[in-house]
């Protein structure tokens, strides 16, 4: 399968997935494996090495040999985004970053103006920034102008597992930016969801609940893998279109037609 291309990077993997909300370290870890992912997302919130704190779990995620992609989870203003991010890259020693500004906590829905604020900023200090976004066109150039070279738009609210609710938006999303790298994360409750935002053209999908909350984790980030390559491989191949009406497989035309024997 063809690699995806991030700031400069190349995996063999277009799965990223999250480290939170496993029965058990060991499970996550077992589960990353499963999945294949390169990109583990981790919450400086929860895990703060520093100090020590949820050192179990940190030494978990660092023996993955996944590279980190530390967020703003929780961050509700771009001045609070910042101060976190500039945290992060200490401890955690990398400038990548997945950039979130929450602006309501029921759905969890990407505050806009925050988020192009703190990104602007963000990628003025030398951060590759991955925003956390909606499937707004208008707030997705307005990302790549503030210094954004991917996007991350959700496919539904975190942790829902609804799939892709707007459709419409995420295919004219790709169809309008074409050479821009786009993460779909959130809201993929299963890997049929991850197939079809494969088969949608997105270069990748990013995971966390789907996984961590199934019954076999281990065995569901193996079914996420296998979706997203096969997704993958589909659009590469090249989709049939949808149409209206009926079209036989079988053509009719040249093919003998058996007359009716009398007895």
């Amino acid at each position: 399968m063809d690699k995806l291309s991030l700031y400069g990077e190349t995996f063999a993997s277009r799965l990223l997935i999250g480290s939170a909300l496993y029965p058990s370290p060991a499970i996550m870890l077992e589960a990353v494996r499963a999945s294949g992912a390169e990109i583990i997302t981790l919450s400086l919130r929860r895990q703060n090495p520093a100090h020590q704190d949820g050192k179990v779990i940190w030494d978990y995620i660092r023996s993955s040999g996944c590279k980190l992609l530390p967020n703003t989870a929780g961050c509700k203003s771009a001045k609070e985004a910042v101060t976190l991010a500039e945290m992060s890259r200490e401890i955690f020693q990398t400038d990548w970053l997945k950039l979130e500004v929450i602006g309501d906590d029921y759905s969890l829905q990407p505050d806009p103006y925050g988020l192009v604020d703190a990104a602007k900023e963000l990628s003025k200090r030398g951060f590759k920034v991955l925003p956390y976004c909606t499937e707004d066109l208008v707030l997705c150039r307005r990302l790549l102008d503030a210094g954004c070279e991917a996007l991350m738009p959700w496919g539904a609210p975190i942790g829902t597992g609804q799939g892709l609710l707007n459709k419409y938006n995420l295919r004219m999303l790709r169809e309008r930016l074409p050479d821009t790298p786009m993460i779909i994360d959130a809201g993929l409750g299963a890997p049929s969801h991850a197939a079809e935002a494969m088969e949608m053209g997105f270069d990748a999908v990013l995971l966390n609940t789907a996984v961590a909350k199934a019954h076999d984790p281990v065995a569901m980030g193996g079914a996420f893998k296998m979706a997203v390559e096969a997704g993958r491989a589909g659009y590469n191949a090249g989709l049939m279109l949808a149409r209206q009406t009926a079209s036989p497989s079988t053509p009719t035309i040249g093919m003998p037609f058996w007359r009716r024997q009398s007895q």
